[in-house]
């Protein structure tokens, strides 16, 4: 699960935890990966070489290649979503900044916020929410099912112990 713990040192009550989605292809691999497409799907081209039908066919490998440059680069825009937890001695506030680059933000104070795990009455198995007052928020929404499992164990524990437990 890709998320860092951020800890004051003089105050162990005092942390913040980052959320982002799972990236499996970095932008440093992006050119090899678009490459080796290319080369994958130009192989059969290679027989037509020479051929009027190379020139049909031409422009729909053009339209693979764009269609593929546009998947991607929309992948990466889907995976800049950023949440971040912070726990302070008297409050919680969650901050969720989207791809629009617009900011969501939920704040409780501590003592009533409470993480809750809905395994099967959410829209999603393993359903994580965060309940501060009267509002109910959920995080980590990019998660898979067993991640956000292992989130609200560590989660649940780091709001009622006051420190995350790090193992």
């Amino acid at each position: 699960m890709p998320y860092e713990w951020t800890f004051t040192p003089t105050e162990p009550q005092i942390w913040e935890l980052s959320l982002w989605p799972y990236r499996s292809l970095l932008r440093k691999d992006f050119v090899l990966f678009f490459g080796a497409t290319a080369v994958i799907v130009a192989l059969p081209l290679i027989a037509l070489l020479g051929k009027t039908a190379l020139w049909g066919i031409l422009p729909f490998f053009g339209l693979v290649m764009l269609g593929l440059w546009a998947a991607v680069k929309a992948s990466y825009k889907r995976g800049e979503i950023l949440e971040v937890l912070c726990a302070t001695v008297e409050q919680v506030d969650l901050k969720r900044h989207n791809t629009d680059g617009s900011v969501q933000t939920w704040a409780a104070n501590r003592y009533w916020a409470s993480v809750h795990l809905h395994q099967f009455g959410g829209p999603v198995e393993n359903y994580l929410t965060l309940r501060g007052g009267d509002r109910e928020v959920e995080i980590g929404a990019f998660l898979d099912v067993d991640e956000r499992l292992a989130l609200y164990g560590v989660l649940k524990q780091a709001l009622l112990s006051g420190s995350p437990k790090m193992d």
